[in-house]
């Protein structure tokens, strides 16, 4: 078998809890441009209900998962490789991708997808991606995080 390949399980796209005024703080804070038109869900919506030409963000990928706008080169490569959306990747493995790229760039190596893929795989679970550590590859980040609870 060329390619890896894991099984895609599907279900319903659970409905968010939406918090007004961290959006408030997070489009301030991080400097949205007011030609982004960044908007405030509705009550009831999901992720996969952004009215089209926009995209879904969550507000763990800014403030625990270290993701800024405009994204980073490598952030966009990986994304493009893999064929997901940023709104499908979690945001512990949004640390690994920027952490795998600021020691790259910190050994002044240029980061790419096929560096990445030495130590990482792609892990597919209802929709949303992560990347497990690969197999007999070296851990690059040694306590990767689980999650973020509360």
């Amino acid at each position: 078998m060329a390619e890896e390949e894991t099984q895609l399980e599907e279900g319903p796209v659970p409905v968010l809890k939406w918090d007004q005024g961290l959006f408030e703080q997070i489009t301030r804070g991080f400097r949205f441009p007011p030609e982004w038109d960044a908007r405030y869900p509705r009550q009831g919506q999901t992720a996969a209900d952004a009215p089209p030409g926009y995209i879904t963000l969550f507000e763990d990928l800014f403030l625990k998962g270290n993701f800024r706008l405009p994204a980073m080169e490598f952030m966009a490569h990986t994304l493009h490789y893999y064929g997901f959306h940023i709104s499908q990747m979690s945001p512990p493995d949004m640390v690994r991708v920027r952490h795998f790229e600021f020691l790259c760039r910190s050994h002044r190596i240029e980061p790419s997808v096929e560096k990445f893929q030495v130590f990482y795989q792609l892990i597919r679970n209802i929709g949303f991606y992560s990347f497990g550590n690969r197999g007999s590859a070296k851990k690059i980040l040694l306590n990767p995080p689980k999650s973020f609870h509360d």
